[in-house]
């Protein structure tokens, strides 16, 4: 697998950094995981062509991780002129919420003859399924959105990808971490036990329980931010915008 960071970032942009996106070359198609508000301007940024995405995977439905995808399809029906099939995977709820969203941003939208196919498919959390030929499971997290929100884990077949979503500590990443080639983890502040989220305190006390071959943390705020030569000297990876990674 084949990973560019399109957006590391939290909510508010902390850092200068994109809202959450991955650009994810498998085996056996191009993935997006998760695309955040501003997902499609940080793709062009990198010179990375929409249209090549296949499938829209998504972790939970807050607006710095979907709030990207009415433009993604409108650039696609007006600006690009996609002819492909797209598919947005998400957890239940997500066609409503994505209908809802499309409304309130570009009224009537949802009613339009659209140039290309595109289609949603919910994920059951616990429940093992697939997005075009890659088997994934998710499990829901401690984070509040309306929705379940969901940690995922994908596999093309031959690699593992691994992420958290947003979450503070749950026992129920370590069955989608496991023995992944690498695991994402968002990691929002240095101290403390946060609502929903995660911090650097708690999570550096259960690497070693993660049991990924590779970890990764991502969705910092300027507290952790200010804290990254710590991280670095535990052997940790640090998502960067723009940043590539082969595993």
């Amino acid at each position: 697998m084949k990973l560019t960071i399109v957006g590391s970032g939290d909510a508010f942009g902390s850092g200068g950094r994109s809202n959450t996106c991955f650009w994810l070359e498998t085996a056996r198609g191009t993935l997006a995981v998760d695309f955040g508000a501003s997902a499609l301007p940080a793709l062009k940024a990198l010179a990375l062509d929409p249209n090549r995405i296949d499938a829209v995977v998504l972790s939970h439905l807050h607006g710095d991780h979907f709030g990207g995808l009415p433009f993604l399809l409108l650039d696609a029906q007006f600006l690009s002129r996609r002819e492909r099939p797209l598919l947005i995977a998400g957890p239940p709820g997500t066609r409503a919420r994505l209908d809802a969203l499309m409304d309130v941003f570009f009224p009537r939208s949802t009613g339009s003859k659209w140039k290309f196919a595109w289609s949603v498919q919910e994920i059951a959390p616990g429940v093992a399924d697939a997005v075009l030929g890659h088997a994934i499971t998710t499990a829901e997290v401690v984070h509040q959105s309306g929705a379940p929100s969901t940690a995922l884990r994908l596999s093309d077949g031959d690699r593992v990808f691994a992420y958290s979503g947003d979450t503070e500590w749950t026992e129920a990443l370590l069955p989608i971490a496991r023995g992944a080639d690498l695991f994402i983890c968002e990691c929002y502040a240095h101290a403390g036990k946060l609502t929903g989220h995660m911090s650097w305190e708690i999570l550096k006390e259960r690497l070693g329980d993660l049991g990924a071959k590779r970890t990764m943390l991502t969705h910092m705020n300027p507290t952790m931010l200010a804290r990254l030569d710590e991280v670095r000297a535990g052997g940790v990876l640090l998502a960067e915008d723009g940043r590539k990674l082969e595993f």
